[in-house]
């Protein structure tokens, strides 16, 4: 009888440390969850901070970019406007022009023109870099062109894509097209074209 009290007081005593055992271990269970809790709200919270972050650099960025590209076009001008008006008789010249027609609108860079027997359109569009992307755009601004002026649709009408880096490939792509291609460097803007080009009279080309 001895005996089998001694063992029922060890059996008693290991459910004691049994229970106090399991009652650590869901006390430290429930820290260690609290602490996981802890770290996904910090974790979170890095992530909001860190996504407000690149949202304010990619506003600045963009806000960068409109800044060069009207820098790059107060750049070119001066001696943009003196070479349509010797090259191409333009009599009336136009920066950041707009049109709005049935609700949509064109924007072009530099817009320069000439009444009379001159009766020349010129779009201009100046970029810091010109990549081949740009030679399309100023196609679609040439084509959309008699659309949003047609006060201009008997003028012969020429595109010029200027810029401070003007990669080769793209120039001559842009030749090709029949765009002239101009360059800005040291505050001076210069066309950049072949003896033999000829350019093409968007007009006309947009009329066939």
């Amino acid at each position: 009888m001895q005996e089998i009290r001694d063992i029922l007081k060890e059996l008693a005593t290991d459910l004691v440390l049994m229970k106090e055992t399991q009652k650590d271990a869901a006390l430290k269970s429930q820290q260690e969850w609290r602490e996981i809790a802890d770290r996904f709200r910090e974790t979170d919270e890095k992530f909001k901070s860190t996504e407000r972050f690149v949202k304010e650099v990619s506003k600045k960025l963009g806000e960068l970019g409109n800044k060069m590209g009207s820098f790059t076009e107060g750049l070119a001008l001066p001696s943009l406007s003196r070479i349509l008006q010797r090259d191409f008789g333009a009599t009336h010249i136009f920066p950041r022009a707009r049109a709005v027609r049935s609700g949509q609108s064109l924007e072009i860079d530099v817009l320069g023109y000439a009444n009379g027997q001159q009766n020349t359109a010129v779009a201009v569009e100046v970029k810091s870099h010109l990549k081949e992307e740009h030679v399309d755009q100023l196609l679609r601004i040439l084509a959309d062109f008699p659309q949003f002026y047609p006060e201009h649709s008997t003028k012969k009408l020429y595109g010029i894509l200027a810029g401070v880096n003007v990669p080769d490939t793209v120039r001559n792509l842009a030749l090709k097209k029949g765009l002239y291609v101009g360059q800005i460097s040291e505050e001076t803007f210069r066309l950049r074209v072949p003896d033999n080009f000829r350019p093409q009279n968007f007009q006309s080309f947009a009329a066939s």
